[in-house]
C-alpha cells in the first residue's frame, strides 16, 4: 500500500539521478496513454504527476519516492515525434540511457491503452526491452471504456502477436485510473518484488 508519495527530482541525465540504492520501477507508454492519470491513482494524489491535454507533456525523467522503500519513475512518452526507421530514434535518447545504465532499475511498465490494436511502436519497444535484458510488464489503461469481452479480445490478440517472439507473455495489469482498477494488483506486485529483493 502507498502511504507516502513525494517528488524527488527531474532530469535528463541519468548520472544524475538519485544515488540512493533503492529500487527503481519506470512508467513508459507513448504518449496520451493514461500515464500520469495511472500515478496519481496509485499514489492517491490528484496532481502528484501533471495530467494533461496536450500529448508529450512528460519532457524528462522524474522521481517520485514512495514509502520512502522505492522510486516509482515517470519517463517520457515515447512516439509522439513522427515515427522514424530505428527503434532508437523513436524515443528519446535519454529514456535509453536511463534502461542502459540505470543499475536501480528493477522493473519497467509498459502502458499500453486497452482500446487499441497493438501498436507497431509498442511492440518495438517492449522487443528492445527483451533484447536489452530490461524486465518489463505490460499495463493495459483506460479499461473503463470498455467492455469486459472486448478486452479479454484485445488482450488475446497481443498475446497471439507477442507469442510469436517471446517464450511467455509477459506479465500484465488490466486498469483504470477512472475506477481504480488494477491498483491492488500493480502495486502489490511491486511490493512482492521489493520483499525478493531484500531476502536476497
Amino acid at each position: 500500500m502507498i502511504k507516502k508519495a513525494e517528488f524527488v527530482m527531474s532530469n535528463s541525465q541519468v548520472a544524475k539521478c538519485p544515488k540512493e540504492p533503492l529500487p527503481e520501477y519506470a512508467f513508459i507508454g507513448r504518449s496520451n496513454v493514461g500515464k500520469s492519470s495511472l500515478i496519481n491513482m496509485l499514489t492517491n494524489q490528484k496532481n502528484l504527476a501533471k495530467t494533461s491535454a496536450r500529448p508529450g507533456k512528460t519532457q524528462l525523467i522524474n522521481h517520485f519516492k514512495i514509502n520512502d522503500q522505492w522510486f516509482l519513475v515517470d519517463l517520457p512518452g515515447y512516439g509522439y515525434a513522427r515515427v522514424s526507421k530505428t527503434t532508437k530514434k523513436t524515443f528519446q535518447k535519454f529514456i535509453t540511457n536511463y534502461f542502459e545504465q540505470r543499475k536501480q532499475l528493477v522493473c519497467a511498465f509498459v502502458l499500453v491503452d486497452i482500446r487499441h490494436e497493438p501498436q507497431k511502436i509498442d511492440l518495438e519497444f517492449m522487443q528492445w526491452l527483451g533484447e536489452n535484458a530490461v524486465p518489463f510488464a505490460i499495463v493495459f489503461t483506460k479499461a473503463d471504456k470498455l467492455k469486459p469481452l472486448a478486452i479479454e479480445r484485445n488482450i488475446a490478440t497481443y498475446q497471439e502477436i507477442l507469442l510469436k517472439s517471446w517464450e511467455a507473455m509477459p506479465p500484465y495489469f488490466i486498469t483504470s485510473a477512472e475506477n481504480y482498477v488494477g491498483k491492488e494488483e500493480l502495486v502489490g506486485y511491486i511490493e512482492d518484488i521489493n520483499k525478493t529483493l531484500k531476502n536476497n
